[in-house]
């Protein structure tokens, strides 16, 4: 039986390769920062399945996002090596979310409290995404405090997404008409 090309076992001893062929530890902050982006994919799939049957349209969103993330992690492998260097976010990738984040955003009631994450499943999951979200914003300063060249439309990016997400659970409540949750201070 022929063997499948799925597993190559050069990454058996903690190492991958980044673009170009070089050989990285697997904590390397650069395939951290697009391993969180490659988690924050793989729930954005997810969303994007709870999203289909309440609105198809955010879904088509959410799969051009995810095609993003895809860009963003080849360009983060890119970061610091002798490959070519992939292209970071633009510009007008960023102008495409603040539409879409204003767009989500007039379709719901005004914001008046701190909310807490839940209600609908769907808006859980965007919650969710939220989280990981700015994970991988954090994993991206890892990338430029250890000195390699990060653009900062990759911050600009994923820093709009997560805001993007925020909308997002709020709007896929009002869709589904499920109360939003309100923050209230507890006594502890």
């Amino acid at each position: 039986m022929k063997k499948s090309n799925l597993y190559t076992r050069g990454g058996d001893r903690g190492t991958t390769s980044l673009v170009g062929g070089e050989r990285v530890r697997k904590n390397d902050v650069r395939v951290e920062a697009y391993g969180t982006v490659d988690e924050l994919n793989a729930v954005i799939g997810l969303l994007m399945a709870e999203c289909k049957p309440i609105d198809p349209e955010a879904a088509s969103q959410l799969e051009n996002i995810s095609a993003r993330l895809f860009d963003l992690g080849s360009y983060l492998a890119s970061i610091g090596t002798d490959g070519a260097r992939l292209p970071a976010p633009s510009a007008a990738s960023i102008a495409a979310l603040e539409a879409q984040i204003d767009s989500v955003d007039a379709s719901t009631p005004p914001f008046r409290c701190f909310l807490l994450p839940g209600g609908h499943h769907a808006a859980a999951q965007a919650h969710v995404a939220r989280t990981i979200c700015r994970r991988a914003e954090r994993r991206l300063l890892d990338v430029a405090d250890a000195g390699y060249p990060l653009e900062s439309t990759a911050l600009e990016w994923i820093n709009r997404l997560s805001d993007y997400l925020f909308a997002l659970s709020r709007y896929l409540n009002h869709a589904t008409s499920t109360p939003e949750i309100e923050w209230k201070r507890s006594d502890l």
